[in-house]
């Protein structure tokens, strides 16, 4: 093993014991370390655990929600072949879940939906289910709110730590820290109500994340094994962390909600009235 070889496998090792794991974002610090993603443990009615403790919470939820899954969106497509992330929306739906600020409804996700009609379909009209199963119409729950999704910004390379690396372990370094990079993720939620079509709310997150990218290549086994655990996704894991970002800041927003009001009526014409 040369010295060189030597040298930048106790960089790889020291620099992933201090940044692995690594994702911030932009309204406070979320530490994925031994989580896979800024959204953790689990939610069973308005009880959570082991939620991430940054999550903001409600007292009591605010109406019913219907959560976009993003399939349709022009993102969707780019940002699962750059991050192998195949979905977003079951962890925003823990989240939203978990802070038991919304109930969540199947609308939205349309595999969800199209498995359940036809569950219920099935239950209702075959006739091979027990009387007094209730499945007569009117057993579903409407939404009162849509939640959609949206990436702004993915996969934006910030070059920060590459040269903070470099310039802590010289030239050595350099040659790791070439490698790596910063990512960035902007991301929006917009909330609706269903019935009005009036926008209720509109939220923005942001995060960042450690690449390791192409450092591992020259490593070997030890170290790549040392890093390879975060460095699988690490865009993906900061979207998710900005996904999370948003969502706090729209809980907060929504504690002080107070309608927008328009004299004469919302639709009645407005206020900028225009010349004949």
């Amino acid at each position: 093993m040369s010295k060189t070889t030597s040298a930048l496998r106790w960089v790889a090792i020291a620099t992933s014991l201090t940044l692995a794991g690594c994702v911030t974002p932009g309204g406070g610090t979320i530490s994925t370390g031994t989580a896979p993603t800024a959204a953790t443990g689990a939610a069973g009615g308005a009880s959570s655990v082991n939620a991430n403790p940054t999550l903001e919470r409600c007292d009591a939820p605010l109406g019913t929600l219907a959560v976009d899954d993003g399939r349709n969106k022009e993102w969707y497509a780019s940002f699962g072949a750059a991050t192998k992330i195949t979905t977003i929306e079951p962890l925003i739906r823990l989240a939203v879940q978990q802070s038991n600020c919304f109930v969540i409804t199947s609308v939205g996700n349309n595999r969800t939906e199209s498995k359940l009609s036809a569950i219920t379909d099935k239950q209702r009209n075959s006739g091979e289910f027990r009387a007094g199963s209730k499945q007569q119409k009117g057993q579903r729950v409407a939404a009162d709110y849509y939640m959609e999704p949206s990436i702004i910004i993915d996969n934006d390379a910030t070059g920060q730590l590459a040269a903070g690396v470099g310039g802590l372990f010289g030239g050595v370094g350099a040659l790791v820290g070439g490698a790596m990079q910063s990512k960035a993720s902007v991301v929006t939620l917009s909330m609706f109500d269903i019935r009005s079509g009036v926008q209720i709310s509109i939220s923005e997150g942001n995060a960042t994340a450690t690449n390791f990218g192409a450092a591992l290549g020259g490593l070997g086994g030890g170290a790549a094994a040392g890093l390879g655990g975060f460095s699988r996704s690490p865009e993906g894991k900061a979207t998710v962390a900005a996904f999370m970002d948003a969502y706090n800041n729209m809980v907060v927003s929504l504690r002080n909600y107070k309608a927008q009001e328009v004299k004469g009526g919302l639709g009645r014409g407005g206020q900028l009235k225009v010349g004949k």
